[in-house]
């Protein structure tokens, strides 16, 4: 085959560095974007941020009345140094004639600590004293610092918290802690008296080897007058697997009590903590920043963006003026460069807030009758709905619903949120997902609880209301809430 050489012309997209930054930036979440700014302005001295500008012209405008200023401030130091000398005169006399066998608040009606000289108040950092998150690990070690242990109880001690997790279950094998301890006089009597101890730490049922353990302490430590406090406890000590499987009828014929007092009891039961560690796990909270606000103005809802979250950068005018078109030195290079990246950071930030508010826009306007009604008003949507109405690609819709939220009346909402499948009716419309699930947990809300809704009986409930759903499909939407099954949601009047 003969090679030749031949012309064609095509279009296609060439990924420049231009559009990767914007397309970075588009991902990032409103904390990422602020880090992303942070380094930018540090590494670009083209860019500087409003506060920046602010200071400027507030240093300029202070330049005007420097005389001024200056005078007065001379004033007042001399004023100070006068005061200051009178209020040393006057002590020094006041030591001199101060007897010997009288007491400080006797001459004087009060004493103030002198101010430090670190600097004004407002560079105190009070953060710094801000005590940290307390877990629950450290609050049984603080407690065991504060018992009478002895070293060896002490060393067991330890290693019991070291095993107990977050929801204050003791989940090790007590043999096993015997062989790591290394102990030829440590026995597992010992091990198990240690615990015992530990059981009886705050949150009450710390430690415990199980549910059924973790209720049995609890029980235990309650006054001994407590109205149906013995019957609880053999509840949970003899027939823990009825109480699991709520078989009333059985523990009634077994315990020998009516209905009325077996509510009695099973109503002292739902006072106890089945997860006593989450009384006093403690993390640090993570506060969600949204990237538009909705409201509803005139009968019309608006979208705007969130300010303080929008960075607001400019090009610094006084480097921009240093830069001259025909002189290729290493720094007109240099400043040139940092130039042409200013402006299309700005370019792209722009480009970015834009793209936000639109999608946002067409976000509120799909689902309004969420925003007016609730939940069960929420229709079915998906990334190419939005992306054919606003004729972008569905990569970029992708891009800005991740890691962005919206504070609306009905709460802060994760962009995807407004996102979901469809379900067909017997009118040949379709249902959200998310309002299937609002209806679902409507139902169960509502539900006589000695007799509460089957998966079954739930489908058959919405295909009445003409929504087509298998009860395979209602199970998955319950467990998806967290809602378990009728015959853990059974209940005593």
């Amino acid at each position: 085959m003969k090679q030749a050489l031949q012309l064609r012309l095509g279009q296609h997209l060439t990924m420049t560095p231009q559009l990767q930054q914007a397309i970075r930036l588009l991902q990032l979440s409103a904390l990422d974007l602020s880090q992303e700014v942070q380094e930018v302005l540090e590494t670009n001295p083209m860019l500087e941020g409003e506060e920046e500008f602010t200071t400027q012209l507030q240093k300029e405008g202070d330049g005007q009345d420097g005389s001024e200023t200056r005078e007065s401030k001379e004033v007042e130091a001399s004023n100070d140094i006068n005061n200051e000398r009178e209020i040393q005169t006057d002590s020094s006399q006041l030591s001199e004639d101060l007897p010997v066998d009288s007491e400080w608040t006797d001459v004087y009606d009060s004493y103030l600590p002198p101010a430090s000289s670190g600097g004004d108040a407002t560079d105190h950092d009070y953060l710094v004293q801000r005590s940290g998150a307390v877990t629950l690990h450290d609050h049984l070690v603080w407690q065991m610092t504060l018992t009478p242990f002895t070293e060896q109880d002490t060393l067991i001690a330890t290693a019991l918290i070291d095993s107990i997790n977050e929801d204050g279950y003791f989940k090790g094998d007590l043999q096993e802690l015997l062989i790591s301890l290394n102990d030829e006089e440590a026995t597992l009597e010992d091990i198990e008296a240690v615990l015992h101890r530990i059981q009886a730490f705050d949150p009450p049922g710390v430690g415990a080897q199980g549910a059924q353990d973790c209720l049995l302490i609890q029980l235990r430590q309650l006054a001994e007058d407590t109205a149906y406090r013995d019957l609880a406890i053999k509840l949970c000590r003899d027939h823990f697997n009825l109480l699991s499987a709520q078989d009333q009828n059985q523990i009634m014929r077994r315990m020998k009590v009516d209905q009325q007092e077996l509510a009695s009891i099973m109503q002292l039961i739902r006072t106890l903590n089945p997860h006593p560690g989450t009384a006093i796990a403690n993390s640090e909270p993570e506060y969600v920043i949204p990237d538009v606000f909705v409201s509803k103005r005139n009968n019309r809802w608006v979208v705007e963006l969130n300010g303080e979250v929008t960075p607001k950068l400019r090009v610094n005018n006084d480097y921009a003026s240093l830069i001259r078109r025909a002189d290729q030195s290493d720094d007109n290079t240099f400043l040139k460069n940092h130039l042409q990246e200013a402006r299309w950071f700005i370019k792209s930030l722009m480009s970015r807030n834009e793209t936000i508010l639109r999608v946002a826009s067409k976000i509120v306007e799909y689902q309004r009758g969420f925003f007016e009604h609730g939940e069960e008003a929420m229709k079915p949507l998906v990334l190419r709905d939005i992306a054919e109405a606003l004729e972008m690609h569905e990569s970029t819709i992708s891009r800005v619903t991740t890691q962005k939220y919206m504070h609306t009346p009905r709460g802060t909402l994760e962009f995807k949120y407004f996102f979901s499948s469809h379900v067909n009716t017997s009118a040949g419309g379709e249902c959200s997902s998310t309002a299937i699930r609002a209806l679902i947990k409507k139902l169960i809300a509502a539900e006589n609880t000695s007799k509460p809704l089957s998966d079954n009986k739930i489908a058959a409930i919405l295909s009445e209301q003409g929504i087509k759903v298998a009860r395979r499909t209602v199970a998955k939407y319950r467990e998806s809430m967290s809602i378990p099954p009728s015959n853990e949601r059974k209940r005593l009047m």
